[in-house]
Formats: structure tokens, C-alpha cells, sequence
């Protein structure tokens, strides 16, 4: 861990290691969101999806440092929605001093037709309100994929890679032009009606 954690606001997207202990009494929820498979797709819902296969929340809990007194925020990642009550989930409730990789993470603006949160569940990264609750500093940590307990969050859930969709929609707008093209040759030119 850095010696000021002023240091990390500058570093979002990076991994760090931390040391400490979680304060469950204080846990907060984000979401809905959709899991994020460790290969890093998402199963979000479709058509004939399996009902609620992808929805659930974000587990943010505050993290006692153990070389000083200050408290971050840990996502510990994501649950499905019948395990939103801590009690349903409690072998996945760590205890004790543990080390951790995180990716530092800043806050988010509130989306402009995002409601306001409701109780303890928040609906985007209120990085200000959280510490609030919390008492933490201001600083968020993704927990990585392999802080995944049994019974506990899944991890990892932070997606740094971008979609690469260039060649469907190349195949896509040129298919459309070429039909275009073909309906005005035969309409406006040949003067045929379908």
C-alpha cells in the first residue's frame, strides 16, 4: 500500500495490494448488475434467458488497513439477489486480517434519469455518500477474481477490456448500402415495381 492515499486518485484502473481486516456491520449494496464471467462476458438477460441467471448486486464492504487507522472501500464483488441479506451468505463473511488485490476504481456522476439511492442499496458509484455512511476515505478498490470465497462475492468483476465490434458493423452498414443501392437502381433507374 502506498504511504498517502492521496496517491491512488491518480491510479484508477491499476491493481493494488492491501492489507487489513473487512467491517461487515457497514456493508453496502450497488445494482442491479449483471455478472461478469472471469473470461470477462457478461450474462445479461435476453429473450429466452433463464430468469435471473444474470441479476444481482455489487457487495461494497469498508476494509480496516492494518499498517494505519484509515478505512477504504472494497467491491468485493457480486452476489445473486437471493443472497442480498448478509445472514444468507455468512461463510462468505470474512474474518480476520487478510491481503488482497484490488483495481482502484474513482467515483461516478449520477446519471441523469438515475433515481436517488434507496437506503444502503446504491445505484451508481456514489464515491461521497458511501464514505459518508461508512466513515471510509475516499478510495475503491474491485476486488480481483481470486479474493473469491466459497459462499462470498465473486470477485473480478471490473472489465478493462474494450468491445471490438468493428467487423459486424462493417459487414452490417455495407449490406444495407449494397441493398439501398440494388431497391434505387431498380425503383428510380429501371422504373420496375416490386
Amino acid at each position: 500500500m502506498y504511504s498517502s492515499l492521496d496517491t491512488l486518485k491518480n491510479m484508477e484502473y491499476r491493481a493494488v495490494r492491501v492489507r487489513g481486516t473487512f467491517l461487515h456491520d457497514k456493508e453496502l449494496i450497488m445494482g442491479p448488475r449483471s455478472f461478469v464471467r472471469p473470461d470477462g462476458a457478461e450474462t445479461a438477460g435476453g429473450l429466452f434467458s433463464q430468469r435471473d441467471a444474470g441479476n444481482g448486486y455489487w457487495v461494497v464492504t469498508p476494509f480496516q488497513l492494518a499498517d494505519r487507522d484509515d478505512i477504504i472501500l472494497i467491491n468485493r464483488g457480486w452476489i445473486p439477489r437471493k443472497y442480498l441479506k448478509p445472514e444468507s451468505r455468512k461463510s462468505g463473511q470474512i474474518k480476520g486480517e487478510v491481503e488482497l488485490t484490488g483495481v482502484v476504481r474513482k467515483g461516478e456522476q449520477r446519471p441523469q434519469f438515475t433515481p436517488e439511492h434507496k437506503g444502503d442499496v446504491f445505484l451508481y458509484r456514489d464515491l461521497p455518500r458511501m464514505c459518508q455512511l461508512t466513515g471510509a476515505q475516499p478510495v475503491l478498490l474491485d476486488a480481483s477474481y481470486q479474493t473469491t470465497v466459497p459462499g462470498g462475492p465473486i470477485g473480478g468483476q471490473t472489465r478493462i477490456t474494450l468491445r471490438n465490434d468493428h467487423l459486424s458493423y462493417l459487414i452490417t452498414w455495407y449490406s444495407l448500402s449494397l441493398a439501398t443501392s440494388y431497391l434505387w437502381y431498380r425503383i428510380i433507374i429501371k422504373r420496375k415495381p416490386f
